[in-house]
C-alpha cells in the first residue's frame, strides 16, 4: 500500500479559492491537509466552515500563527504542525491556497519521487485559468541570462535570455530534471525537507522556491517536473490587492537570492545586479502605473 499523502497549504485571505483547494485534495486522497492562516484572523475557519462542519469533520487542522509570517515561514509551521506523533508523513504536497489538485495529481507526483529516490521534489504542470500552461520547470540562469531576462522580459517575454533561463514546460507525460520548480504546488520528501531546514524565513514571498530548488541541488538532491500530474492555478488574488507591496516583495527576494548564490569572482558583479534589480523595479512601477 502506497504511503499516504499530507499537505500543507498557506492562505492569505483567499476565501472560497481555500475551500476549493482544500477539497481537491482531499479528493484526489490527501491523507491530512493543515492550512496556515496568514490572512486576517478567523479567515481561514470561515472559508472551510461548510467544509470543517462534516460529519464526521475532515482531516483538516488550520494553524494560526497570529500573522502573516510570509509564504517560506507558513510552510515551515505547517511542517511543524505534521510533525510528532506515529503518523508522520512520508510525502509532503506545498500548494497556494488558489489552486486546484487534478484527479490523480498526488498519485502520479508520488510515483515519480518513488521512482527516484535520489530526488527530493518534484513539481506538476500547471495551468492558468485561462487554461494555459505556465512556465514552472526553470534553470538557474547565468549573469548574463539573468541580467537579460531582469531588464527585457517585462516588455519582450520571447528574448533570447529570458528564453534560455525559461525554456518552458515540455509537453506530455514526461519526467525531468529541473533547475527550480515553482513554489506554487510541489510534492516533497519529508526527510529531504526536514535535512534542509525547510524555507528559508528571510525570503517574506518571492524566490523562496529558487532557493530551497539551489539548496537542494547543492545538498546532492535532485528536483524535478512529473508531467502526468496537473493542476491549475489561480494567480494574483493577494497580488492584485496589493500590486506594489508584492513588486518591491518580488525584487527583494531576487536580490537576496543573488547575493546568497553567488560565490567567488562573480561577487564583484554584485553592485551591477543591484543596479539591474532596481532598473527593473522602476520599469515594472511605471507599467502598472500606466496600466491602472
Amino acid at each position: 500500500m502506497a504511503a499516504p499523502i499530507a499537505a500543507v497549504v498557506v492562505d492569505h485571505d483567499a476565501g472560497p479559492l481555500l475551500d476549493g483547494c482544500v477539497r481537491s485534495l482531499l479528493d484526489d486522497g490527501a491523507a491530512r491537509v493543515v492550512v496556515v492562516e496568514n490572512g486576517e484572523a478567523g479567515s481561514a475557519a470561515e472559508a472551510l466552515a461548510s467544509l470543517l462542519a462534516g460529519n464526521p469533520p475532515p482531516p483538516v487542522h488550520v494553524v494560526r500563527p497570529g500573522r502573516n509570517v510570509g509564504f517560506g515561514a507558513g510552510v515551515n509551521r505547517g511542517l511543524a504542525a505534521l510533525a510528532g506523533g506515529t503518523a508522520e508523513p512520508e510525502w509532503v504536497l506545498i500548494s497556494n491556497p488558489d489552486l486546484l489538485v487534478h484527479p490523480g495529481a498526488l498519485a502520479a507526483l508520488r510515483q515519480v519521487l518513488e521512482d527516484r529516490p535520489a530526488w527530493a521534489m518534484v513539481g506538476p504542470r500547471i495551468f492558468t485559468e485561462e487554461g494555459d500552461v505556465y512556465p514552472s520547470v526553470r534553470r538557474f540562469p547565468s549573469f548574463v541570462d539573468a541580467a537579460g531576462h531582469a531588464l527585457l522580459a517585462l516588455f519582450n517575454p520571447e528574448n533570447r535570455f529570458t528564453k534560455r533561463y525559461n525554456p518552458g514546460t515540455p509537453a506530455g507525460d514526461v519526467v525531468l530534471e529541473a533547475g527550480w520548480i515553482s513554489g506554487s504546488c510541489f510534492l516533497a520528501r519529508r526527510r529531504a525537507l526536514e535535512e534542509l531546514g525547510g524555507f528559508d524565513e528571510a525570503y517574506f514571498m518571492y524566490a523562496e522556491d529558487m532557493d530551497l530548488c539551489w539548496r537542494a541541488h547543492h545538498s546532492g538532491w535532485g528536483v524535478g517536473f512529473g508531467g502526468g500530474a496537473s493542476v491549475t492555478h489561480i494567480q494574483g488574488v493577494s497580488t492584485a490587492r496589493h500590486p506594489y507591496r508584492m513588486m518591491v516583495a518580488h525584487h527583494r527576494s531576487a536580490l537576496r537570492f543573488t547575493i546568497r548564490s553567488t560565490k567567488g569572482w562573480r561577487r564583484v558583479a554584485l553592485p551591477i545586479a543591484v543596479v539591474v534589480l532596481g532598473l527593473r523595479m522602476a520599469m515594472a512601477s511605471l507599467r502598472l502605473a500606466l496600466t491602472k
